[in-house]
């Protein structure tokens, strides 16, 4: 069975594209593979996880290209030329235009730190997040998996599971907690299902 190749975009740690080449050998990812790490950020550790996993990786971010469309225009043709599938924001601090998403529809997938839609869109990540669901007193929060479109997690939702919420809690603890327990079992499993379906 042809495999459906996975291009996984990352700005920072690469926490969540650790999860997927883990899954991957596992074998929970079966029907897909990581073929290209794409980073927005010359610094990120996602690219020394990419390099030890020997996944080639590329580096484009929009300082280099000039401006959002061009920065886009150049991560499409690095798509295109390494003949990528699907797409997995896995940390990737950068918002994606109707045109890029449009190009790939139910192919680019996400993965946020809370139970949407609660605690999301423009200006909700990383701990801010987390922050957000302390100060609202929630018991409950999260992980999501949902398909990208053009307006911040406001695509179809495939997954999500429950994180309960301690007493002592700081958004650090929350975080790590939501990591754990929800995003890196979460993603792998709706990456399968999605790279599945696309490999028909």
């Amino acid at each position: 069975m042809k495999k459906t190749r996975i291009a996984v975009l990352v700005s920072g740690g690469g926490t969540n594209l650790q999860a997927l080449i883990d899954a991957e050998r596992a074998g929970i990812i079966k029907s897909g593979e990581i073929v290209l790490v794409v980073s927005n950020n010359r610094k990120a550790y996602a690219l020394e996880r990419a390099a030890k996993a020997g996944i080639p990786s590329a580096v484009i971010t929009k300082k280099d290209c000039g401006s959002a469309e061009a920065f886009e225009d150049k991560l499409i043709a690095v798509l295109e030329d390494a003949g990528i599938d699907m797409i997995v924001l896995a940390g990737f601090m950068s918002i994606l235009s109707a045109k890029f998403t449009g190009r790939y529809p139910e192919r680019i997938i996400d993965v946020h730190p809370a139970l949407i839609p609660s605690f999301c869109g423009e200006g909700f990540y990383g701990l801010k997040v987390h922050e957000a669901a302390l100060n609202y007193g929630v018991k409950v929060t999260g992980a999501t998996v949902h398909y990208v479109n053009e307006i911040p997690d406001g695509g179809r939702i495939i997954l999500q599971k429950a994180v309960a919420i301690r007493r002592k809690d700081t958004p650090e603890t929350l975080q790590r907690r939501v990591m754990e327990q929800a995003e890196w079992k979460i993603l792998p499993r709706a990456c399968e299902m999605v790279a599945r379906k696309l490999a028909g």
